[in-house]
């Protein structure tokens, strides 16, 4: 568990891994960032409270780095990926243990289900598992066991990361898609299913939300440089709409009205969309959808595009496999 200014989560998530149904043993190691806030304070009553529970440093902060370390200091055969701010489900890792077992696969993984604590957050977490905000991706929206590109988190068998190096070290985010491309090329499967639910705390503002979508897409497009033919039209969906909506801006500022009918129908289209998106949720949270949905899809969009090429520098200069950029 990889942990920077956790505190508001950590211990709730510590909490929902020790009170797991799962026969056997396990360990907790949580690797420890740079943190302004208590999170190291927390951490290291829950070390005092179990045994079961410590901790390892992590000075850069960095995603990657924590898991590496956790990983290294850890020792048994599988590697269950948990985040400060999730909560599994009580069964989360028997299934997952089970369906290593049962499917022979690398990694596995379920639905990243997003749960809200106030309006926002709660119009964060439907936009969050609706396709009209994150596309067909199982692991956001749900969907039948099967082989899949990615899994949210992940239970791996330790043998695989050990061969495979372990996480990318630079790659400050998308490090598990570039890590579960590489588990499919070395010949093995990724497995979803829907058994396997860690439930999820959004964003708590519109910055931040900004902010980790813009990152999610500079860093998917460092990916895409990195391995050749991995992208899909998925992904290319958020810059492709931001830029017909800037230029029917500029057209129709400059040049007619018309123009104004992309970004008037991008609006009506999350808005519509937002409908059944929001359906149960307070009026609050059902009116903060259509801005969830925005910020998600032209955050990830401008980070897609405006992806820096210094990002992959050090990354391709490592790479075996010839680049295309």
């Amino acid at each position: 568990m990889p942990v920077l200014n956790e505190e508001r989560h950590l211990r709730d998530s510590v909490r929902h891994i020790l009170e797991q149904d799962y026969a056997g043993e396990l360990e907790v190691v949580i690797a420890l960032g740079p943190s302004s806030d208590r999170t190291d304070a927390i951490a290291a009553e829950l070390v005092a409270a179990d045994p079961r529970v410590r901790t390892v440093p992590n000075p850069t902060g960095r995603t990657p780095a924590g898991l590496n370390a956790a990983i290294a200091a850890s020792r048994h055969p599988v590697v269950v990926r948990v985040d400060g701010h999730g909560m599994l489900s009580p069964d989360y890792i028997a299934t997952a243990v089970r369906l290593l077992a049962e499917t022979g696969a690398a990694n596995v993984g379920g639905i990243m289900h997003a749960e809200g604590e106030n309006d926002w957050e709660r119009a964060v977490a439907a936009a969050m598992t609706s396709r009209i905000g994150v596309g067909n991706a199982a692991f956001h929206t749900g969907g039948e066991a099967g082989e899949a590109e990615t899994v949210y988190l992940g239970v791996f068998r330790r043998e695989v990361l050990e061969e495979l190096g372990g996480y990318n070290e630079e790659f400050i985010r998308a490090q598990d898609w570039e890590l579960n491309y590489r588990i499919r090329r070395s010949g093995r499967r990724i497995w979803f299913s829907p058994e396997l639910l860690v439930s999820y705390r959004p964003r708590p503002s519109v910055r931040e939300l900004a902010k980790q979508y813009r990152n999610y897409g500079r860093w998917r497009r460092v990916v895409a440089r990195y391995h050749a033919g991995s992208i899909n039209p998925r992904y290319l969906a958020p810059p492709a709409a931001l830029v017909a909506i800037a230029a029917g801006v500029v057209a129709g500022a400059v040049l007619t009205p018309w123009g104004l009918v992309v970004p008037a129908g991008y609006l009506a289209g999350i808005i519509l969309g937002s409908l059944p998106a929001g359906k149960g949720l307070p009026a609050g949270a059902r009116l903060r959808v259509p801005v969830a949905l925005a910020t998600m899809h032209m955050s990830w969009g401008w980070g897609f595009l405006t992806s820096p090429r210094r990002l992959a520098r050090q990354v391709i200069a490592s790479r075996r496999e010839p680049v295309t950029t």
